[in-house]
């Protein structure tokens, strides 16, 4: 994996505002790699655990199956963050999507 690519992914992702939510498409796009959403995945699974990782969502608002504690997990760390997720284990994407001020 291009470790550059990774390090922008973890500068990204510690950015995001608490209650705020990214896409694992956006940060990719946003690092330079915009068909790399998938591995943004990978790198937030086996990634820096210090990272606020529950913050990074799919496209359409569902939660990450694959984080600690599955979908049950992720909603439980966004919900004490103050975020709403529905019974669906999605967020309001339009609300809580989150772009970082790239001037």
């Amino acid at each position: 994996m291009d470790s550059t690519f990774q390090e922008r992914v973890y500068a990204l992702v510690a950015q995001i505002p608490k209650g705020r939510v990214m896409t694992y498409g956006q940060i990719a796009a946003l690092c330079g790699r915009p068909r790399a959403a998938r591995i943004v995945g990978g790198i937030a699974h086996w990634g820096d655990p210090s990272l606020p990782w529950q913050r990074v969502v799919k496209k359409d608002g569902s939660l990450a199956e694959g984080f600690p504690g599955g979908t049950e997990g992720h909603a439980q760390v966004l919900r004490q963050e103050g975020v709403t997720v529905n019974k669906h284990y999605r967020i309001d994407i339009q609300e809580l999507l989150w772009q970082p001020d790239r001037s």
